[in-house]
Order: structure tokens, then sequence, then C-alpha cells
């Protein structure tokens, strides 16, 4: 089977089910497992490559209107690959090709290709996108192996933080410039990781959040994972973080309690990294609970 992915989080599932053999294309942002950045790149963006983050914000909202992708198609790459399945996305309806044009694309080639749909809005869902792509590439008990294993890691994660009574308010921070707090699975997270979401709602889209709400939640520990951000270029905009109102005065400033983590590699990509997110928030809120697993990077303290 030939296989092409348009999203990150399908590129991970893919490779984590043992078919990294079959995938002949990849979108400009897949980045991991690392090789396959030497695949063909099927997508592009219309987002350039310095704009601030403000300026990223705008863009979206600009499209959103006209119900436009910032992503599209490289056509001819496509026909060149020749796949015989496509995995993408209808969650975001800016962050990907617009499914319209995935699905436009499939008729337009030879054999049409099968094309399957990754909605994840919870954790579950997370792991039932395996279970569909694993069910589409003729692996399903692979997949259903594979999950099981993920959830081993989830559950042992659970199982230190039940006993935890003190569980500190946490805000999983997606976007500084302006601030949006983290929903679909990430409240789930940070239940599992013994803390409790302070703004976020499980299953809910990430909204626009007003400063004066977060100042007004007061967290006691923030955990800024901003959306296709690493650290460094999420600690770009750390001090416009700082410049809003308030900020000296939230609980998790004044207790050393704020945190930078790679937003792109975990948190915002809706696939089997969603567990080492869980891992490394579950080590930023509890240290002594719950050790850091061998390989994860640390959240990063932002002072």
């Amino acid at each position: 089977m030939r296989i092409i992915s348009l999203l990150p989080s399908a590129t991970e599932i893919v490779c984590g089910l043992g078919l990294r053999d079959q995938l002949v294309g990849v979108t400009h942002e897949c980045d991991y497992p690392a090789d396959v950045a030497e695949l063909p790149k099927v997508t592009q963006t219309l987002i350039p490559h310095d704009a601030s983050s403000g300026e990223i914000d705008s863009l979206v909202r600009e499209r959103l209107k006209t119900e436009r992708a910032l992503y599209s198609l490289d056509m001819a790459v496509v026909e060149r690959l020749r796949p015989d399945l496509i995995v993408t996305q209808a969650l975001c309806d800016v962050c990907a090709v617009a499914e319209s044009e995935v699905q436009s694309a499939a008729c337009s080639l030879p054999g049409t290709p099968r094309v399957i749909n990754l909605e994840p809005t919870s954790f579950a869902d997370v792991m039932q996108c395996i279970r569909q792509v694993g069910e589409a590439a003729g692996c399903l008990s692979r997949a259903e192996a594979y999950i099981a294993q993920l959830q081993q890691r989830v559950d042992a994660v659970a199982a230190r933080s039940a006993p935890i009574k003190t569980r500190p308010s946490v805000m999983l921070l997606e976007w500084i410039d302006p601030p949006f707090c983290a929903g679909h699975w990430s409240p789930e997270l940070v239940s599992l990781a013994g803390g409790r979401e302070a703004i976020g709602v499980a299953g809910e889209r990430s909204v626009t959040t007003a400063w004066d709400q977060i100042v007004a939640a007061n967290p006691e520990v923030l955990m800024i994972a901003c959306c296709g951000f690493d650290i460094e270029r999420t600690m770009q905009d750390v001090p416009i973080l700082k410049s809003y109102p308030g900020w000296e005065t939230l609980a998790c400033v004044k207790n050393d309690r704020v945190y930078a983590v790679d937003g792109s590699a975990y948190f915002s990509r809706p696939g089997p990294r969603l567990v080492d997110s869980l891992e490394i928030l579950a080590n930023a809120l509890h240290e002594t609970v719950h050790p850091l697993p061998h390989g994860l990077p640390a959240a990063q303290k932002v002072r």
C-alpha cells in the first residue's frame, strides 16, 4: 500500500504502526520520526515563515471567514506518488488541507485512493484514530496491540496520580498573542497528571481567552504549549505574556511554576506522543510522584 499523510500526527501514527516503508508522501510540517523528512512533501503553506504570532492569528481568523485553509496540496507531487490511501483530518478548519480539496484530489487520481479523516476531540478519540488507520492499512491487530502499549503507560500515570490529594489548578496555554486556552484532550491530560484544568474544557475547542479571565482563574501552574511552536519559538513570545497586566500577581508566577514545552511535538499533535505529553506534564506537576521517562525532555521553567 502507498500511503500519503496530510498531517504530522497521522505520520506518527503510520510510523508507530510499523508502516514507515509504505509512507510515500508527507506534509511540509511532518518531522517525526526524523527520517520522514526525506520523503516528498505534498503540501505547502500560505503562512510566511517569519510571521509573528499576532499576524498568524489574524491570518487564521481571516481564512476562517472565507472557509479557506492555510495549506494546499501540490497535485503534481500527489499524482506522481499514486497513493492508495490518504490520511487527513477535518478537526481544524485551517491547520491542514481543506477536506473538500482532498476529496476532489482523490476523485481525480487514477484508482480513486481511499481517504480517511481523523477527527479526535478526546484522548479516547486519538486511540480510535490509531485503530482507524490500522483498519484502513490492513493491520488492525497490530493497531490494537499498539494501543494497548500506549494505554498501559497512561494507566500507569493515572494510578500514580490517584492517591494525590492536593491537585494544583493548571492552565494549558495554547497561544500567547492572543491567549488561547487548550481544549480537546488537554484538560484530560491535566486530570490524569494530577492537576485541575483552570479554564479549558475537555472535548471542546481551544478558544481565545480574555486575559482578565486568566487573572481571575489565577492558575497555580501555567504550562505554555503553543500550537505548532517549539520551545525556542515559544520563548520569543514570552515577553508578550509578561507584558499583560497582572502577570506578576499570578500564583504560578509567584511560585515559579510557569513552564514551556514543545507544543508542536507534543500536546497539540493528537498522535502517539500525546502519551509523552502526559508523562512530561505529570512530571512537571508532581516531580516526586511521576519520574520523567528516559529520553523525554522535561518542561522548561520560564522565569
